[in-house]
């Protein structure tokens, strides 16, 4: 499969994802998900570093599993982009 493929299947999974979950726009519950570890911790976790620690989860998922995990490649894309977009719309600043 080619990266491209890569790209466009995970931007449909997100949007799917998105009317399942989130909104219209897509997937984007990583600033949710910092507000309430936060509350529950005290820590400080932004939306991006979420989305890092759900790649990361998916990474390790990919490589301690004895085949390839299609689903597990898709996600960690999504991730990857999502982490993106959270840094470059500074949801990775304290």
């Amino acid at each position: 499969m080619k990266a491209t493929q890569f790209l466009s299947e995970a931007a449909k999974i997100q949007d799917q994802r998105g009317q399942q979950y989130d909104s219209p726009e897509g997937e984007r519950s990583g600033g949710r998900i910092a507000a309430a570890f936060n509350a529950i911790t005290g820590k400080d976790l932004c939306a991006a570093e979420v989305y890092l620690i759900l790649q990361n989860t998916k990474d390790v998922r990919q490589w301690t599993a004895s085949e390839y995990h299609h689903d597990s490649a898709l996600d960690c894309v999504s991730y990857a982009a999502l982490k993106a977009e959270a840094l470059s719309g500074g949801e990775g600043e304290r």
